[in-house]
């Protein structure tokens, strides 16, 4: 199903309509070829809301309510909430979080560009999102300059999960989005994974420093083509202005090759945190906020206060590692362990690989636990950022931290061995 611009012959003009279930309807957003959005007020607690309503035929009630479940889980400050969704007469709807602002698409002309730090911060800022999305399972699947929004003060906030996959359920193969943000795996019909995101969110980027698209073309078919075989103009060229950094963040985020793109939005968002300082000066308290921030997203930190992962940063050391090295290796003696901020390992016992670790999970915490050797080594598999803490840390942390950390080990405990039965 690929997104083209609609004349609405799919559903009524709506214009009429006073009310969608609870919801008292005061104006219309938009409308396209499947949904309209329209703008209502919940009189219970006196909210403005944007309903999008969807055709309840079996092509389309399917997405619909992956779209609820998807958005549904997510709980991020920089993506659009949903309220609540139900059924009105033939429709289905989702009633979600009202943003007043425009969307990116009309910051990407050559005419109207941001600044080169706005654009790089908003990036970022959606990759955190994104990056939560992920850890939870969520894979949105159609990031372009219109599904990101500004609100009232300016905080920008990824929508439409429409066709979003949840990677508990199965994926359904086909071409689905908009062409000039597709990644090349998608146009292939196979799976799309979180990196098919940071390709889309990429030709985001690049679109919002240069003022045009990373590929384009006179038709759907031309489109197509360039994104699987040809490279767009180098950004340098567009804009000689932007330091190379940015140059090399947008060829390593839109690489045709999976293994040559990033592996996930964390590291993304890490080299995008660099080049940003470098265009900004940022203060030390700002980045510090930045780092607060993103860790609390992490699944392991889910149940800690924001005051307890600033006491545990301050503390701890943030490592980066390279594809390849060994993190941590069997029979050594440590007493730290490790929480993946970014990037995937491999668990091997006897040199034979038992497991695979990504972002938000732990290892190391069983030597910690015990007192004893390493009892397998640790290997990264792509380049991984890690939180690295000492049993002497955790042990000067407060009572409350020392026992959060345990209640997350006997859970990734549990899970460990619920997997592997």
């Amino acid at each position: 199903m690929i997104d083209e611009s609609s004349d609405g012959m799919f559903l009524p003009d709506f214009s009429g309509i006073q009310s969608v279930g609870r919801y008292e309807i005061q104006d219309k957003l938009g409308q396209g070829g499947t949904a309209v959005v329209l703008l209502g007020r919940d009189p219970y607690i006196d909210r403005l809301v944007a309903i999008k309503l969807s055709k309840t035929s079996d092509e389309y009630l399917e997405s619909f309510f992956l779209e609820a479940q998807s958005s549904g889980r997510l709980n991020h400050p920089n993506i659009v909430a949903v309220y609540d969704a139900g059924v009105y007469e033939e429709y289905c709807y989702i009633a979600m979080e009202y943003l007043r602002g425009d969307t990116l698409e009309a910051r990407c002309h050559k005419d109207r560009l941001l600044p080169a730090d706005r654009a790089v911060g908003i990036i970022f800022t959606i990759c955190t999102a994104l990056e939560y999305a992920h850890q939870r399972g969520v894979i949105h699947r159609d990031v372009k300059p219109s599904n990101i929004m500004f609100n009232d003060s300016e905080e920008v906030k990824i929508t439409d999960f429409g066709i979003a996959q949840v990677t508990d359920n199965t994926a359904p193969l086909g071409i689905f989005g908009t062409p000039s943000y597709m990644p090349p795996e998608q146009l292939k019909e196979e799976i799309v994974g979180p990196q098919g995101d940071i390709f889309s969110l990429g030709c985001v980027l690049y679109e919002l420093l240069s003022g045009q698209k990373a590929f384009s073309g006179a038709n759907n078919f031309s489109i197509m083509y360039k994104i699987t075989h040809e490279d767009p103009p180098p950004l340098l060229t567009i804009r000689p202005d932007l330091p190379p950094i940015l140059e090399d963040i947008t060829r390593k985020a839109i690489a045709k090759d999976l293994k040559a793109r990033y592996q996930s939005c964390g590291d993304l968002a890490y080299d995008l945190r660099v080049a940003l300082r470098g265009l900004t000066g940022t203060p030390v308290d700002e980045k510090l906020t930045d780092i607060i921030d993103y860790v609390h997203h992490m699944p392991f930190f889910v149940n800690f206060t924001k005051d307890q992962v600033r006491e545990l940063i301050a503390a701890s050391n943030i490592v980066k590692v390279p594809s390849g090295k060994v993190i941590v290796e069997e029979s050594e003696i440590d007493d730290s362990f490790y929480i993946i901020l970014s990037g995937k390992t491999q668990v091997k016992k006897a040199n034979a690989p038992i497991a695979s670790l990504g972002g938000g999970e732990c290892f190391g915490e069983m030597s910690f636990i015990s007192g004893q050797a390493r009892s397998a080594s640790v290997v990264a598999v792509t380049n991984c950022a890690l939180l690295k803490i000492s049993a002497t840390l955790l042990d000067r942390s407060s009572k409350s931290i020392q026992l959060l950390f345990y209640k997350n080990f006997a859970r990734t405990l549990v899970r460990r061995l619920a997997k592997s039965n």
